[in-house]
């Protein structure tokens, strides 16, 4: 079974970054899978945690993308908000690095996918 969860907000709290949801999610039950893959439809890094019976999709939208490069840059701690308290994204800057690598200048990802994370993640650099 999958579970997607949408995140389009973000917080600061002490130095994390905090996702937040629209939804009302619980996050204590998670387990980290240590992975990020990206839906290039819905513009979206999917972080995919394990919770009985399958898997947590936990999709971080276009809008939460300029904390997360803020937060990956600066290898801030990255937590997604629950009503029962907050779930570490353990590897995500890992992740997140290896990911990017890959997707800028490669059109696999959907030419306007690519255009939009090159837009966030690699402005000022060229």
């Amino acid at each position: 079974m999958r579970t997607k969860w949408h995140f389009t907000q973000t917080e600061w709290v002490d130095g994390t970054l905090r996702l937040l949801s629209e939804e009302d999610v619980e996050v204590m039950h998670l387990q980290a899978a240590n992975q990020v893959i990206t839906d290039s439809d819905a513009f979206a890094f999917v972080y995919l945690a394990e919770a009985e019976p399958g898997y947590v999709y936990l999709y971080l939208h276009e809008s939460t993308w300029p904390d997360v490069k803020k937060a990956v840059e600066g290898k801030n701690s990255v937590e997604a908000a629950g009503t029962d308290g907050t779930f570490t994204l353990v590897s995500f800057h890992e992740e997140m690095e290896e990911l990017l690598a890959n997707i800028e200048g490669n059109s696999n990802y959907g030419e306007e996918m690519v255009e939009k994370v090159e837009r966030v993640f690699f402005a000022g650099q060229r």
